[in-house]
């Protein structure tokens, strides 16, 4: 069988990238071996699909090159997606930091897609498996379950290694260095935290207690990366919640993440009018008032505080509490990993890739998109936002 390009993997990158070319006229065939079009879209979002962001900027993306972003977020903005939702009738709202969901069921962005697809006679083929890929005078030749298919184009927009249950591989990062390209390790990203054991018998308890805090990845006299002010959540085995996740992306292996238990308010500042107000009230009483009760109280068993009256607390005393409070350094026994992770942080490396259309710089006709590339964005939209316009980029291209 020949067409013009072969896209392997349909999901997001991938059915995007193959609805714009097949939109300039070349005939396009889709590759995967799941048995359904757009899984990580099906589930994403708790099955409402966050599938972008009203504010999508460079800076929302870690990237091994901070540049490379820049090219395809302007050829194909979050606006031009939005607008494609609209123009197919699906109803969407606004939630916080600007993220976009569908109202009703993230099938309506796949059905959008295969919509976008079926128009422009993209063939799609699931249920196939890729067996091996070579490269001729005439393009690619990939040898699949299902036959052998000859092509001028390939795009590789096989996705990361993250939720392997929804049929992640490395395939990607396989045919990249197959044909020459650096891939950089990867790693779990936007994924919970695990504890050590001597500060999981004190939290483990208060599995399913969220507040608002403000985390940072890195210790707290040198953190890492921006600071996220959102909800984490503590769970049976460590702490989640979009706070959480957030930092993880720019936690290192082995690094600590800090907590500010309280992002609205100075602690010491609280403390002294506290002490100053009511000196006879006791710690645990205060804190309850400024944290949830039973995470005071696991918190003051955690830091060996006792429960004294606020009088009784000295300057140096009320100094440690406050810093605990404010800066609360949390030191993870590691992650969930891939299992339970979003998105997967390093792969493809860009510097190999042309910014303007996400071809390999030295092999000409291949194609790199999505989550397969070193580029993991933000929670909130971000990584989807990046599969529309790294697909469309490549779609313009192929």
């Amino acid at each position: 069988m020949n067409v013009d390009v072969v896209v392997i993997g349909a999901g997001a990158a991938g059915l995007m990238c193959a609805a714009t070319a097949a939109a300039r006229g070349r005939q396009v065939l889709v590759l995967d071996h799941a048995k359904q079009a757009g899984k990580k879209i099906l589930i994403s979002g708790g099955g409402r699909c966050n599938f972008t962001n009203l504010d999508v900027v460079p800076a929302n993306y870690l990237c091994g090159n901070p540049h490379f972003v820049k090219s395809a977020l302007a050829q194909y903005s979050h606006w031009d997606f939005i607008a494609m939702v609209a123009r197919h009738g699906i109803p969407y709202h606004e939630r916080e930091h600007g993220q976009l969901f569908c109202d009703e069921s993230a099938k309506a962005i796949v059905q959008m897609l295969l919509a976008e697809c079926d128009q422009q006679r993209v063939q799609l083929r699931l249920r196939c498996q890729v067996e091996s890929v070579s490269r001729g005078e005439g393009g690619f030749s990939v040898a699949t379950s299902t036959g052998r298919i000859q092509c001028e184009s390939l795009v590789v927009a096989t996705g990361g290694l993250s939720m392997p249950k929804l049929g992640a591989t490395p395939l990607g990062y396989q045919l990249a260095e197959q044909f020459g390209l650096r891939v950089l390790p990867t790693r779990a990203g936007l994924v919970p935290l695990t504890l050590q054991p001597k500060d999981k018998q004190h939290f483990e308890p208060l599995s399913g207690i969220s507040l608002t805090t403000r985390v940072q990845a890195g210790p707290r006299d040198k953190p890492v990366g921006p600071a996220f002010t959102e909800q984490l959540l503590i769970t049976h085995r460590g702490v989640s919640g979009p706070a959480v996740l957030q930092a993880s992306n720019y936690r290192g292996v082995g690094e600590p993440v800090t907590v500010d238990l309280l992002p609205s308010d100075d602690a010491a500042e609280c403390l002294a009018e506290a002490k100053s107000r009511t000196p006879k009230r006791r710690l645990l009483t205060v804190l309850s008032e400024w944290l949830p009760a039973r995470l005071a109280e696991a918190l003051m068993a955690h830091q060996g505080w006792e429960n004294e009256q606020l009088a009784q607390l000295n300057k140096a005393q009320l100094s440690a509490i406050a810093l605990t409070l404010n800066r609360f350094e949390l030191r993870p026994a590691g992650d969930e990993g891939y299992r339970t992770a979003e998105v997967t942080l390093g792969g493809v490396d860009t510097d190999e890739i042309s910014s303007k259309t996400m071809a390999s710089k030295r092999v000409p006709g291949l194609f790199f998109v999505g989550e397969v590339l070193d580029v993991t964005g933000w929670l909130g939209g971000y990584n989807f936002q990046w599969a529309w316009s790294s697909g469309y980029v490549a779609g313009q291209n192929a």
